[in-house]
């Protein structure tokens, strides 16, 4: 194998994981999953059939990842966060099958703090920073920082993760990532 599993997970068959994953104690990744390389899933971890996760993705204790999921490169999920795939789960009418799922997006480099939820059919944007227990139930920008129950923009952080201030023009620098934006019409991007 080129990638970890402790003697305590369960992966089933057939999957696809990429090299230097590691995959740590009471952890369950169920089949048609496709995870990247150098994959941190920490313990007691479930990761839903067919969920795709990109590459350099860590997912803390306590963590269950549902069929309907995906996880681009360098995303952070927070010990114990949580997603959702139904928006109106019954169990006198049960919906099961993928048919029902709706999608979740989270893109590159988003953090998802502890004790997150994320509702589902959303996008959480490039980079954006989900404050620990703060509840997403609509699209999150590229570059946000939200916060509460339901999450709202309190302000913008940079690639890494530091809290970007803006000058007149608009125009915030990171030393961190050496890297400058641009809040134009409510948004922000790298320029």
């Amino acid at each position: 194998m080129s990638f970890f599993k402790h003697e305590s997970a369960y992966v089933d068959e057939p999957c696809e994981i990429g090299e230097g994953t590691k995959i740590w104690h009471f952890s369950h990744v169920q089949s048609g999953v496709k995870i990247g390389t150098n994959c941190v899933l920490g313990q007691n971890v479930n990761i839903g059939t067919n969920v795709s996760i990109g590459n350099f993705v860590k997912i803390q204790n306590n963590v269950s990842v549902y069929e309907g999921v995906i996880l681009e490169d360098y995303v952070f999920c927070g010990p114990s966060m949580v997603f959702t795939n139904i928006l109106d789960p019954r169990c006198k009418y049960p919906q099961v099958g993928s048919q029902f799922y709706k999608t979740t997006l989270i893109k590159e480099g988003a953090s998802l703090g502890a004790n997150s939820t994320i509702v589902c059919g959303h996008t959480v944007g490039r980079f954006a920073l989900v404050g620990a227990g703060s509840v997403v139930t609509k699209d999150i920008p590229d570059f946000a920082l939200v916060i509460g129950n339901p999450a709202r923009i309190k302000g913008w952080v940079s690639e890494a993760g530091r809290k970007l201030e803006f000058d007149k023009e608009g125009i915030a620098f990171c030393e961190k990532s050496n890297k400058r934006y641009k809040l134009e019409n409510g948004l922000v991007k790298e320029i």
